[in-house]
This record gives C-alpha cells, structure tokens and sequence, in this order.
C-alpha cells in the first residue's frame, strides 16, 4: 500500500472538534500513515501532545509568529521547559509552528523576530529541527537561519523564489509544497515543485487550512456557505499533482517524499 506522510496538519483545530476521530480514520484509509502536528502556542502544547498519542501521530512545540503578540514574554521559558520535560519523547520531533509573517498588516515584527530567534536558540539547545512559518518573509527568515544555526527542518507552505529556495536547502531544509500547488494560477510554486530538486520536496496539506483546487471557494460563492474544510485524507490527491507536474508515479512520489520528511524531521518513524 501506498503510505504518505502529512508534514503539517492542526488536527487540534477547532474545525476538526466534531469529528476528529473520523478524521484520522479517513487518512489511514487514504494512505496518510504519518501525521506531523505542529503547535502554534502555549496553550496547545498538551493538546497536541495528546493528540499524538491517541492517533499515533508526532507533534512539535513552538509558538507561531500570528500568536506571538498574545504571548507572554514568559512564554518562550515555558516552551524551553516544555522541550526539556519532553526531551525524551520520541513523538516530539522538531520545535514549531515558528517564523515570521509579512503578510498580515498591522503585526509588530520586531516582536516576532525577537520569538523566532529565540525559538531557534531553543532548537538548538534542544537538538531538534525547526517546522518554519514562511509568508513574504524568506529573507528575513534566512538571515535568522545564519544567526542561529540549527539541525534544518522544513520550510512550511514554501512560496519564495528559486534563489531562496536553494538557500533553505543549503542550509538542509525541506520545503512543503500542498493545496496551493493544486491552484493552476499558482504560476510560481507550481514551477518550482516541477523543477527544484527532488531531494527538496516534502508534502503537506496544512488541514484544516490551504484547500486545494477542488475544495476552494471563491468570496462569492463563500457567501453562500462556508470554505469547504482541508483534511490529511487529500493528500493524495495533493500528490498527484506534483506526481504529473514531475513525471512521477504516485509510488515513488509517496516513498521520495516521504523519506525527504524523514531527513528534514529525523525523529519521524520509518
């Protein structure tokens, strides 16, 4: 059987409360047998934690650049103490949801520079991987990386350009390429999984977050009802885009990727 491994899922949305279970049923049967829960702060460290346990699932501490405004100064100590307590968990593989957001108007960016590159010195300390949130911020997020050097990991969502992208692989990141890659207007990530190497790519969907092509709905037809939801169970059919973007049978797309996300995350199991 085919096993893919979903480098980037929030199964502890709220989204997913109703039927979480369901879920996680629905991607084994698709084949999704790994499942990398990154938290997004404090408060969903233990949730996540859970969650992993209960569905045979991994999970990765750290606080997301959206949050940080939320968070208490205190928080980063709670997370360096969260990892250490944790240390000998072979569910816990990397330290994220972390990064910088360029995006979103509004957001105090010395603030959240001031969370990443404390979050990477965590990393660090703790000899894990970081799961980096990327939008509109690659070099800012490259010239941390230089900074504070850690054990690579995984550029989530990656929407640079190519020059930025071999400079996340230089420093032994994989890149996540999902739902948006499905879009046929995404001009730019759609040429990049075609052509960067093969070593770089990993999969993700993000869920309950970035729809693919056949769940997206535009603004007018959202006022008709809501986003349909993103779940691990279309990554599948995720792949198979960058399956016919690359020539490849789903086969090997599934056994590739997912050993890239065993490189990028080493405590994810074979």
């Amino acid at each position: 059987m085919t096993c893919w491994t979903d480098t980037h899922c929030h199964l502890d949305a709220p989204e997913f409360d109703a039927d979480r279970a369901t879920v996680v049923e629905r991607a084994r049967a698709a084949g999704v047998s790994r499942l990398v829960l990154p938290a997004v702060e404090v408060a969903n460290f233990d949730a996540v934690r859970s969650l992993a346990q209960v569905h045979d699932a991994v999970y990765a501490l750290g606080i997301h650049p959206l949050y940080v405004e939320r968070a208490a100064d205190a928080d980063l100590e709670r997370l360096r103490d969260a990892l250490q307590a944790r240390r000998g968990d072979p569910r816990l593989v990397a330290v994220g949801e972390i990064g910088l957001d360029h995006f979103v108007t509004g957001l105090d960016r010395a603030r959240q520079e001031r969370f990443y590159l404390a979050q990477l010195t965590l990393a660090r300390e703790a000899g894990l991987p970081v799961i980096l949130h990327v939008r509109r911020s690659a070099d800012a997020l490259l010239k941390g990386l230089r900074r504070v050097a850690v054990l690579g990991g995984i550029a989530h969502a990656f929407n640079g350009s190519e020059v930025q992208a071999e400079q996340f692989v230089a420093l032994g990141f994989k890149l996540g390429f999902g739902g948006a890659m499905t879009h046929e207007r995404a001009l730019q990530i759609r040429r990049l999984a075609a052509t960067l190497p093969e070593t770089a790519l990993v999969l993700e969907t993000d869920a309950p977050d970035i729809p693919p092509q056949w769940l997206y709905r535009n603004a007018a037809q959202r006022g008709d009802g809501p986003q349909a939801r993103n779940e691990p169970a279309e990554l599948p059919r995720i792949a198979a885009t960058l399956a016919a973007l690359r020539g490849w049978t789903l086969q090997h797309t599934a056994e590739l990727t997912s050993a890239n996300a065993r490189q990028a995350l080493p405590g994810l199991p074979v």
